[in-house]
């Protein structure tokens, strides 16, 4: 299983950074280790003083494909869910002030907790779904899918160019504004539309 991560995916981020507009999609990796599962405890590494936690929506391949089309890129999947991408943000920062490369601050063990999935159609198709992720109960991200700049087909279609995409692969869809730190305590709650699909406790 893959876990492949799409940065600088939605137009409310970009505002709120200030940073250039991609042209095209920008992605990295995370191994199978920073796959944390549904009701496994998320410890705070103590690697890092600042942690930070982006909600994103994350689609399950359920087919193997190479070069897909974005026409054809829709047959390649039928959930969708939520996770989270935790990024050390000091480690970030110092990696790439230094022009290294930054593994070791979004790929660590449990770095990426995932919820439920549910069925597109359940989802009443993709076009309008809606992640939000509240933290101690106030909603600090709150964006619909079609905010994002690439959509879930162009991305798939994009990837599939340099990776090919197997059965269980995971995509995170990029996160929306209001990116911020997590501390021991907080208790992160993400939706996908009206459903709650993952409960984390910092511990």
């Amino acid at each position: 299983m893959k876990i492949i991560c799409i940065g600088h995916n939605y137009n409310s981020l970009i505002n709120e950074l200030g940073v250039e507009k991609p042209v095209e999609p920008i992605f990295f990796t995370k191994p199978d280790s920073a796959y944390l599962k549904k009701g496994q405890p998320f410890y705070y590494p103590d690697f890092t003083t600042n942690l930070h936690c982006e909600a994103e929506i994350v689609v399950k391949i359920n087919r193997v494909g190479k070069n897909i089309q974005p026409k054809f890129a829709s047959r390649y999947y039928n959930q969708i869910g939520v996770g989270i991408d935790f990024t050390a943000h000091d480690l970030h920062e110092k990696c790439v002030k230094e022009g290294r490369p930054w593994e070791i601050a979004k790929s660590f063990d449990g770095a990426a907790p995932i919820g439920d999935f549910y069925n597109v159609d359940e989802l009443g198709g993709t076009d309008n779904i809606r992640i939000r992720l509240d933290k101690n109960d106030d909603t600090v991200q709150d964006e619909c899918l079609s905010d994002q700049i690439f959509s879930i087909d162009e991305i798939i279609s994009y990837v599939s160019r340099y990776f090919t995409l197997k059965i269980g692969d995971l995509i995170f869809m990029g996160t929306p504004a209001g990116v911020g730190s997590v501390k021991i305590g907080d208790k992160l709650s993400l939706y996908l539309n009206d459903k709650k699909s993952l409960d984390l406790q910092i511990r």
